[in-house]
This record gives C-alpha cells, sequence and structure tokens, in this order.
C-alpha cells in the first residue's frame, strides 16, 4: 500500500502520517512499498493517542523496545522494518511488547526473557552491548514498566472514549 492508503485506513492526512514517520524514525518507503504490518504499527499510535496517551511517552516506549530488540539481535535479519515486521501479529498477545508487537517467547516477567540469543553471523562491535554497559532485563523492565502505565492510563480513559462513541451514534 501507499502512504495515501495508509492516510485513509487511519482517517488521517497523509502530512499527519509522513509526521508519525518522522517523530517516530520510521522507515519512508517509495510507492505501494508498505507492509500491512507498517500500517498495523501505525494504527496502533493512532488509537493509543486517541486514548489520551502523550506522544512523548509512546516514543520513549519506541525507543526502548527498539534497543531491547537490538540487544536480542532481532535486527539482524536484514529487513529494513525490522522492528515493524510482528507488529500484525495477534497470537499470543501476552507475549508480545505494546509497540513493536515482537513476541519475547513467554509471559513478559525478567523470568520469561532467553538471554543470550544472537541471530547474527558477526558483531559488528570491538565490545559486546554488556560490556558497554547496556542490559536486556533492565531494558525490559524499563519497557515493562512504562507499557503498565500506558495501559493504566488507557483504561482510565476508555469511559470516556466510550461515552464519546454514544454520543457520535446518538447524532
Amino acid at each position: 500500500m501507499t502512504l495515501g492508503d495508509m492516510a485513509k485506513a487511519l482517517n488521517r492526512s497523509p502530512l499527519v502520517v509522513r509526521g508519525l514517520q518522522e517523530r517516530f524514525e520510521l522507515p519512508v518507503l517509495a510507492g505501494a512499498a508498505y507492509a500491512p504490518a507498517y500500517l498495523a504499527c501505525l494504527r496502533r499510535l493512532v488509537l493509543l493517542r486517541v486514548l489520551g496517551i502523550a506522544e512523548e511517552r509512546l516514543r520513549e516506549l519506541w525507543h526502548l523496545e527498539k534497543k531491547l530488540l537490538h540487544l536480542l539481535h532481532v535486527d539482524s535479519a536484514g529487513s529494513p522494518t525490522w522492528f515493524l515486521d510482528a507488529c500484525e501479529a495477534t497470537a499470543n498477545p501476552e507475549r508480545r511488547l505494546l509497540l513493536t508487537h515482537y513476541d519475547l517467547g513467554r509471559d513478559l516477567s525478567q523470568s520469561g526473557l532467553q538471554l543470550g540469543l544472537n541471530f547474527s553471523r558477526t558483531s559488528g562491535e570491538l565490545f559486546s552491548h554488556a560490556d558497554m554497559g547496556e542490559d536486556a532485563l533492565r531494558i525490559l523492565n524499563r519497557c515493562l514498566e512504562l507499557q503498565a502505565r500506558i495501559q493504566a492510563d488507557a483504561a482510565l480513559e476508555l469511559p470516556n472514549i466510550l461515552a464519546a462513541a454514544r454520543l457520535a451514534q446518538a447524532g
């Protein structure tokens, strides 16, 4: 699909969609190169904004999730949209990160993360991520804390959204 197709599906202008791409550092693709997973990611962002979640908080979680996936070497598949490719998946939601929707393989808890996975052939770094002070469990904990706050805030806003939907249907 094209940028225009996604904008129409999201009921947003192409300019708004382009702004999301820029602020979330999403790859801009030419023509009809956008996959359904890309649209699913944008839809999740739009819906969370409708629920009143601050974009700054969403961007913080987005960067944390991408960093976690990088530490787990999910980025080694070679896809330019590696961090979006799971966004359309629906199976096992309890095992998925909120924004990238990546399945970590087990329920999201400290004990659920399998460390030491490396899908890349070689590391381009002189030092390991752990040697540079990056810790997957620490980042996972930050992701889970932020995700819990976002979900709690969304749950608080839900009655207002439902009331607004009833008002729209009555009018």
